[in-house]
């Protein structure tokens, strides 16, 4: 009997720790307000993807960046220069169109034109790696141009550490 009484009380001990509604600070966990690793805090991941943008998209077959590709760039290499904790991984990605090895050939074109555009304003080139996917992580599988466009892309991964 004594046994199961611990047993009840420390069930109860443990379940009242989970009604804390504010055990992470005010705001709850993760929340938009600034919290530390939320979208709402400057220095973080999050905030990279969402308030920077994380990607750029490509015209057709092509490498070269565009003035509103370039733009997210430079508010990358912005934050890259001041959040030196983080590296990236920059992946390059082509629509379905076209053989594998063509595509992966287009990916590493894009992701390394990346690289380079945020090397030449700034960023260590320590922190910047490259991969190219080609066509074999689509966001969309389709068969139209407005399925095509949002897969001929790059998409700079913010990673731990100041090396990749």
């Amino acid at each position: 009997m004594k046994l199961t009484t611990t047993a009840i009380i420390l069930a109860a001990l443990a379940l009242s720790a989970c009604t804390n509604a504010d055990r992470f600070g005010e705001g709850g966990a993760g929340g938009a307000n600034g919290a530390l690793g939320s979208v709402g805090d400057p220095t973080s991941p999050a905030y990279f993807n969402q308030a920077i943008g994380d990607r750029v998209l490509f015209s057709v077959d092509q490498s070269t960046l565009s003035p509103e590709a370039q733009s997210i760039l430079d508010g990358q290499a912005q934050w890259l220069s001041s959040n030196g904790e983080y590296a990236a991984l920059i992946e390059g990605h082509a629509d379905e169109q076209g053989t594998r090895e063509y595509n992966l050939a287009l990916g590493a074109r894009r992701a390394s034109a990346v690289q380079n555009y945020l090397i030449s304003r700034g960023v260590a080139p320590g922190r910047l790696k490259t991969i190219s996917y080609g066509k074999e992580r689509p966001i969309e599988i389709c068969s139209d141009e407005l399925c095509y466009s949002k897969n001929r892309r790059a998409v700079t991964v913010i990673t731990a550490g100041s090396g990749v």
